[in-house]
């Protein structure tokens, strides 16, 4: 699944390849799937984006806003598979859930492989949807400050008890974060998954805050994780310290041999002498 790096990834090579061309036809999915959620008719999508300029990509989350001006707006978000740019003349896939050809030749499609939203709205009623609607600040937004970050701790702690990755992952807390992301920030951070929020230290809230931003510039830097792919198809470069490779080998810190579990609907790889 995409998570912020490979979002902000791919908004950045669709302003650099297709912002300012135009749209000459559009498609929804030749691929059933009862898990990619639309909210318009195949007939509504082809006529409402036909003849439409693409505009600046931006991210929430793990949310992608595409501008199909004037009026509209394409939203692509929680998907995982591939979103892809095809150049004029270059073979296309076979299946889609998405697909524009745009005034060049050249070509976008979409095809998730898990699930995810595709969906096409008059500009600004995008922000009303259910998980945008009161987004809470992401990591790589100025107002995610280590004082928003421990206020936030702080409010969770007067709730239900809530554990290291509950906070990480769960009902989009921290906006743009996953399983696979959070498990190299808990080794940063030397926190184990079930570590309560309720007893993190003052230092600990710290290095949990740093290895939020730390691990995520690293991503973005790299262009994502390796096990995902950008608009041209390419791997990221974003090589995670903890993920099933790691298991059964030293910890790269303390030797440790790397560990195991099942938590909160995922799996969770961690050094048992390091992450506390």
């Amino acid at each position: 699944m995409f998570e912020l790096p490979e979002y902000i990834t791919l908004a950045r090579q669709l302003n650099e390849t297709v912002a300012g061309k135009t749209v000459r036809s559009g498609s929804l999915g030749n691929s059933p799937h009862k898990f990619v959620w639309y909210n318009r008719t195949p007939e509504e999508f082809a006529g409402l984006v036909a003849g439409k300029t693409v505009g600046q990509a931006h991210v929430r989350g793990r949310w992608l806003f595409l501008p199909l001006q004037p009026g509209y707006v394409l939203l692509l978000g929680e998907c995982g598979g591939r979103l892809l740019y095809h150049a004029p003349g270059a073979s296309l896939p076979d299946k889609y859930h998405l697909w524009l050809t745009l005034d060049d030749g050249s070509a976008l499609t979409a095809l998730t492989q898990m699930w995810g939203a595709m969906e096409l709205y008059e500009a600004g009623q995008e922000l009303a949807r259910q998980y945008v609607k009161g987004m809470r600040p992401t990591p790589v937004e100025p107002a995610f400050t280590f004082d928003y970050f421990t206020a936030l701790i702080a409010g969770l702690r007067a709730g239900e008890k809530r554990s290291v990755k509950a906070l990480l992952t769960q009902e989009q807390l921290i906006p743009g974060l996953g399983n696979a992301i959070a498990q190299d920030i808990m080794f940063r951070a030397g926190l184990h998954p079930r570590h309560p929020i309720g007893e993190l230290s003052e230092a600990q809230q710290r290095a949990l805050y740093d290895a939020i931003r730390v691990t995520l510039e690293a991503a973005i830097a790299r262009g994502g994780r390796y096990d995902e792919f950008d608009l041209y198809n390419r791997p990221g470069g974003y090589y995670r310290l903890m993920d099933n490779a790691a298991v059964g080998r030293p910890c790269p810190t303390c030797g440790t041999t790397v560990a195991k579990t099942q938590y909160l609907g995922g799996a969770c790889c961690f050094c048992p002498r390091c992450q506390v």
